[in-house]
């Protein structure tokens, strides 16, 4: 048997090396990339008249083509499917391709949508949401015939009540130019509540507008300082929040149904007058301008920022952000929360019933006290908001009939951005005259 030499032994032993080698980096150029989805639609809040639009584009970096699909599906609120579509791909190496989807024939409302890709190497959800003439949309639920009396034995209750104020400037209570005081007043059921009050420390003496700004949902408030030399700024904890805690000391998640079973009881009654108080603690002070004075809060607080403006025609200008308990009956089906919690509630009350807790929530509707409010307001709110649906926001919003402005965000939760910020400031200093 012939045998080969060693040498030409290893001469092929390093052929077949860099054979493997070179068979190795190809595979590897080939494994090297990316698959980059993006969507895109011509409307800057995604609200259309009658057809939702997108452009969906997928990147292909690899150095070999992407096989499979993209496709939606869109559903309502509740998530019950109204719509779908899918394309098959073929994405060929280092390139780009788009996609037109065209969303049509729904009714008014808004509606969440998934756009999917599902490739060769990758796959991955992009979620959104858009909403079809929300302007015509409509709570199905009534308010209650005596709401407004209801609401008026309410505030005479709080009227009855001494509200002893007082008002505590803090230690080194000159901070970044402003002076900051702590006050205290009574309010109905004799609970006392706290807050701070900052005003510039230059005022010279002229009267300053005021910015009443109202807590979210077991959020204690801080001094806001600010830079505007012509504003006050007041920062409230209602009853069973922060520095308003002696009465009403819940853990956080039962403060949603503390006394929930009880429509004169329940404890958002008290933490709505409290904020009926401040505008009385307000009326009080020779600093401040009593003509031009701003509620603002969001999430719980612009539910309170709502509420307090119906309410109170002293109050000139109102701006709420994702208020919660917006049209309540209609979220059964939709949020886990608050629902989860007054269900779990519930459970511990003989013979309570969800029926009768929305029948009591009625009156703590922020869509009912929408229609009383006669000062201009501001509403904002993000598209893909889990607490506050944008259905039931305007519900809210189309329940109002003074002058109102909505601004939406559709790539935000249960939040809104600077713009909206920069705008409640512009909005509240042109109409107040503050240049």
């Amino acid at each position: 048997m012939h045998v080969l030499p060693m040498r030409i032994l290893k001469f092929i032993a390093i052929i077949w090396v860099l054979v493997f080698i070179n068979m190795g980096a190809a595979f590897a150029q080939d494994e090297e990339g990316e698959v980059v989805p993006s969507l895109t639609t011509s409307s800057k809040d995604a609200v259309f008249s009658n057809k939702a639009t997108y452009k969906f584009t997928v990147k292909n970096t690899y150095n070999i083509a992407q096989e499979g699909s993209v496709s939606y599906l869109a559903t309502t609120e509740r998530g019950d499917s109204v719509k779908s579509q899918v394309i098959k791909v073929n994405i060929p190496p280092k390139s780009t391709k788009s996609f037109d989807f065209n969303i049509d024939g729904l009714k008014s409302g808004f509606y969440k949508v998934n756009f999917m890709v599902n490739v060769s190497y990758y796959d991955d959800t992009i979620r959104k949401a858009f909403g079809i003439r929300p302007e015509e949309i409509r709570s199905r639920y009534p308010k209650p015939a005596d709401f407004d009396s209801f609401w008026a034995k309410n505030k005479a209750e709080l009227e009855a009540i001494p509200p002893d104020f007082k008002m505590i400037p803090l230690p080194d209570s000159t901070k970044e130019g402003r002076e900051v005081f702590r006050f205290e007043m009574r309010s109905v059921d004799s609970v006392i509540v706290r807050g701070y009050l900052t005003m510039p420390a230059n005022r010279k003496k002229k009267k300053l507008a005021v910015l009443l700004g109202l807590p979210g949902y077991q959020v204690a408030v801080h001094p806001m300082m600010g830079t505007d030399d012509d504003l006050a700024i007041i920062t409230l904890d209602v009853r069973g929040q922060g520095m308003s805690r002696e009465t009403i000391h819940t853990r956080r998640d039962d403060y949603i149904f503390y006394q929930i079973e009880d429509k004169e009881k329940y404890v958002m009654k008290g933490a709505i007058l409290d904020c009926v108080r401040a505008v009385d603690f307000i009326f009080t002070r020779p600093e401040l301008d009593h003509d031009r004075i701003i509620v603002s809060g969001g999430s719980m607080g612009g539910f309170l920022a709502i509420a307090t403006a119906a309410l109170d025609s002293r109050v000139k200008l109102c701006s709420a952000q994702n208020p919660i308990m917006s049209d309540v009956h209609d979220l059964v089906g939709k949020v886990d929360w608050p629902l989860d919690d007054i269900r779990q509630y519930i459970r511990t009350q003989p013979g309570l019933t969800l029926e009768k807790v929305l029948n009591n929530l009625d009156y703590y509707d922020t869509k009912n006290f929408a229609s009383n409010l006669k000062v201009a307001t501001l509403l904002g709110m993000g598209l893909l908001d889990h607490l506050v649906p944008p259905d039931n926001i305007y519900a809210v919003y189309n329940n109002m009939s003074n002058k109102k402005h909505m601004i939406i965000f559709k790539d935000l939760g249960h939040e809104v951005g600077q713009p909206y910020k920069d705008f409640e400031g512009r909005w509240m200093r042109d109409t107040f005259g503050l240049f």
